[in-house]
């Protein structure tokens, strides 16, 4: 991935921030045949030296199990808010004419390799860990896996595979107007404010959150 100097995030707090925020990745892998791709949610977890491993579950029977192998490299992709730029936002086009549209995104890359687990207990704990955590962040009273019927979580846990990923690189490409003077750049969050879009407004929360002066402390 081609990434200007302005746009690269390299600050692994700030990365692994972003994937806690957006934890719905694009995992893809190569095959014999071709590449193939799936969407899963994560949890991020870190030990004591800092190695962060991405954990997550899949259904036993997707084609994703036949096609890759353990410990094999693959590619994770983790898509922040996003949204169209129009020049209009620019101040400075109506003095210069010197704008075109664009778009405004934040990406992390993560690479690393894969690891699959059948072990009942493996799995058992992600699960467990992955609803506590993503309960406690929306819920005020969070479901637990203790909520349900034993032999119901017994039955979901026998359909699925668990998935272990060590992480080796992770790098952000966090396109937010960081090579717009200051007028322009406060031109971009006025248009984004004026939008009744929910897009627009995610990604106006978003750059507020990685101004030009944090995103690349």
């Amino acid at each position: 991935m081609l990434i200007p100097a302005k746009f690269k995030v390299t600050d692994q707090a700030v990365l692994a921030q972003f994937i806690q925020d957006y934890p719905l990745a694009t995992i893809a892998a190569s095959s014999a045949d071709y590449v193939n791709a799936v969407h899963l949610p994560v949890l991020l977890s870190e030990n004591e030296s800092g190695e962060i491993r991405l954990l997550s579950h899949i259904a036993h029977n997707n084609d994703f199990l036949t096609q890759v192998e353990n410990n094999q490299d693959i590619l994770l992709i983790f898509n922040g808010p996003h949204a169209y730029i129009s020049p209009n936002f620019y101040p400075s086009k109506t003095k210069t004419h010197k704008a075109v549209p664009t778009w405004n995104y934040s990406v992390v890359h993560v690479r690393g390799k894969i690891v699959f687990h059948r072990d009942h207990d493996w799995i058992y704990n992600v699960i467990e860990a992955m609803s506590a955590f993503y309960e406690q962040q929306s819920q005020t009273t969070p479901w637990s896996i203790t909520d349900a019927p034993r032999d119901y979580i017994e039955k979901m846990i026998k359909a699925v595979v668990g998935i272990e990923i060590t992480v080796e690189s992770m790098v952000g490409n966090f396109k937010l107007s960081q090579n717009k003077n200051a007028e322009d750049y406060s031109g971009v969050l006025d248009g984004l404010l004026k939008s009744d879009k929910i897009s627009d407004q995610a990604l106006l929360d978003h750059m507020k959150t990685f101004n030009k002066s944090t995103i690349n402390k």
